[in-house]
């Protein structure tokens, strides 16, 4: 598979981690913990049941095979060969209905343009060198007045000192070195990429942790972590 717009070493990072993703208390806890967020906040914004869904860096599945559970026709792709090997035993193992596949955004939106309801894409643009690409190519595979959603962190002091310094070195939320802050991006930006790949934003929401309570939270501050809906123009 062509390297473009993969990073070599962020792939194999989660190739590495390819036998956790299913681990609840493993390195990759986080993402089962806010995995019902995630899910209901795409359910809220564009219910799924019967739609044509694209997970894309899917990675071991965890999101796939939720959205796949709620009655969505669901595909995942990832760069990385162990991640979709992983999603593939687990959804064998679970009986969950997913179509895995190896690719990027950009080699899939060349041979199904248009042919999502809804694409998610979450967690991936801060790990990739042109998270632009991403955006575009995400827009490409849906369909017109389709929906794509997004999740990625802010770039700012706080998102350093809570997303690297907190989660990553203290709190141990995430291995260290999971994220680098400078490929984190700003709301702003996104919203560039976005509009000119001809979608609009419909709704945004902020994603926060408690470290007393230990529990994953939605709010309106938008500082650190953030999920992001859009709607593809029509026509």
């Amino acid at each position: 598979m062509p390297p473009a717009n993969i990073d070599i070493e962020e792939t194999a990072k989660f190739s590495r981690l390819a036998t956790t993703w299913w681990d609840p208390a493993g390195a990759l806890r986080s993402l089962h913990h806010i995995n019902p967020l995630r899910v209901g906040y795409i359910e809220a914004n564009n219910p799924i049941s019967g739609c044509r869904v694209l997970d894309v860096g899917c990675g071991g599945g965890i999101l796939s095979e939720a959205i796949a559970a709620l009655g969505a026709d669901v595909t995942g792709i990832d760069a990385s060969a162990e991640s979709i090997g992983a999603a593939k035993a687990h959804a064998a193992a679970s009986g969950a209905s997913v179509v895995y596949r190896r690719t990027t955004a950009e080699e899939y939106a060349e041979k199904h343009p248009g042919a999502f309801d809804v694409v998610t894409c979450m967690e991936l643009l801060e790990h990739v060198p042109a998270p632009a690409s991403v955006v575009s190519a995400c827009a490409a595979l849906t369909r017109p007045a389709g929906r794509v959603f997004f999740a990625t962190l802010n770039r700012n002091l706080k998102s350093y000192l809570f997303a690297i310094l907190g989660a990553e070195r203290i709190l141990r939320l995430l291995p260290a070195g999971t994220h680098r802050w400078r490929r984190f991006v700003r709301p702003d930006e996104l919203e560039d990429w976005a509009n000119a790949a001809g979608l609009t934003r419909t709704s945004r929401i902020g994603l926060h942790y408690n470290p007393f309570t230990r529990r994953y939270f939605l709010g309106e501050n938008i500082s650190v972590n953030y999920m992001a809906c859009y709607r593809r123009t029509e026509g």
